[in-house]
């Protein structure tokens, strides 16, 4: 959508100094404030976040005021031309001046609400392809004609509130559920190509299959290739579940420890980093040094590809994973999964809990939904590692650990 089809509900992005962010100087009443307009960029309304990429706004409206109001200029502007290399291009440098220019930044992203006022989105990523907003206002704010500029001082003030996550590198993400790690699991049979059905998913969030989700912004995509070692945890009873040691690309391992009883959909989970252990010294280790009683299982590859799922309107991040885990003495027996998991939250504004298992509910049906159109599950499940594990000796004894 271009602005020669402007939606009559506006939508503004605001450039000004960072200074006006961070606070490093002092406002002046003369100092330029640039107004551009765009085409609405939330993909739901309210959105948490908002992602603008410059090269997809088309000619965009511009208008430069000082802080006072007093009007300095306007021009028409290729959303692409704005910021060049993330610093201000020609035609900003025109209407902001030589002196303001070097430190234009967008400030924030506004949005014009139906009832009145804007809700008012900072800027938290900044590059010369596209920019991530979060929303910094409750309520719509600065009511009246967006150039009377009423909206400045609540919007700065919101910002300033916040600076702290808002003006440091991923500080706006939060995690509920500390400890707790939230899974819904799909068995997938027949095992599919992992990652030619990753990239499939992956197309589908891009082309907004699944309401109000986006990939998240700049860590759409990961890739993981471990090997993992892991022991049923069969006591003492508060401590049952599994320890699972994974080696690191530097040195040492990682300890991964799951508490539960039974598969289950919430499970307690704990990852100790560093562990400058031998694969001979596991066992010891956790008997030991931890003091559990554990059962060594076949130690196994897994291959899993993450996609980074991110809802725009609560902000809330999810990970849908595929994966295929093989026992190394036997590489036919073999487990793929597709798993849904809670993993951050991006916002700075305080968010219901319950909110986070409603969504991945809605997410999880819309997920089984796609995995049986494509003939791989039907239904979900909370198959753990460990079952799998466990099931493999029942079938093959031959490749239990000796």
């Amino acid at each position: 959508m271009h602005n020669e089809q402007l939606s009559p509900r506006g939508a503004w992005i605001i450039l000004g100094g960072v200074h006006l962010l961070n606070r490093t100087a002092p406002r002046r009443p003369d100092e330029p404030l640039i107004l551009v307009r765009v085409p609405p960029q939330e993909v739901c309304q309210p959105a948490t976040t908002v992602v603008v990429r410059w090269d997809t706004l088309g000619p965009c409206p511009t208008e430069a005021l000082q802080l006072s109001g007093t009007r300095l200029g306007a021009a028409r502007i290729n959303g692409g031309e704005l910021f060049p290399d993330a610093i201000a291009g020609t035609a900003l440098r025109g209407l902001a001046g030589t002196e303001t220019a070097p430190s234009l930044v967008p400030l924030c992203y506004l949005a014009q609400h139906p009832g009145g006022g804007y809700h008012a989105y900072a800027q938290i990523r900044f590059h010369p392809e596209d920019a991530c907003f979060v929303r910094t206002t409750r309520e719509p704010v600065g009511h009246g004609p967006v150039e009377e500029l009423r909206w400045l001082g609540p919007v700065l003030t919101a910002h300033a509130e916040s600076s702290t996550a808002l003006n440091n590198h991923l500080r706006y993400f939060r995690k509920h559920f500390s400890g707790t790690e939230l899974e819904f699991k799909y068995t997938l049979d027949p095992p599919p190509d992992i990652w030619a059905a990753s990239m499939e998913l992956l197309k589908a969030l891009r082309n907004g299959k699944l309401e109000d989700c986006r990939p998240e912004y700049r860590e759409e995509f990961q890739i993981h290739h471990t090997e993992n070692h892991l022991f049923d945890v069969t006591g003492p009873e508060s401590e049952i579940g599994y320890a699972s040691f994974i080696p690191t690309v530097t040195a040492g391992h990682v300890l991964k420890r799951k508490w539960f009883t039974t598969d289950a959909f919430a499970r307690r989970e704990e990852l100790t980093p560093g562990l400058d252990i031998t694969p001979d010294r596991f066992e010891a280790f956790l008997c030991q040094d931890l003091g559990l009683q554990v059962r060594a299982m076949p130690p196994f590859q897994r291959v899993r590809y993450d996609i980074q799922c991110e809802s725009m309107r609560t902000g809330h991040v999810y990970g849908i994973f595929l994966d295929r885990c093989a026992l190394l003495a036997a590489p036919d027996v073999v487990l793929s999964q597709c798993e849904l998991e809670y993993l951050r939250s991006r916002s700075i504004l305080d968010h219901d809990q319950d909110e986070i298992l409603a969504e991945m509910k809605r997410i999880n049906l819309w997920l089984r939904q796609y995995l049986a159109s494509q003939g791989w599950a039907t239904e979900h499940t909370f198959y753990s590692k460990r079952s799998f594990l466990r099931d493999a000796i029942a079938l093959r004894p031959d490749i239990a650990e000796p």
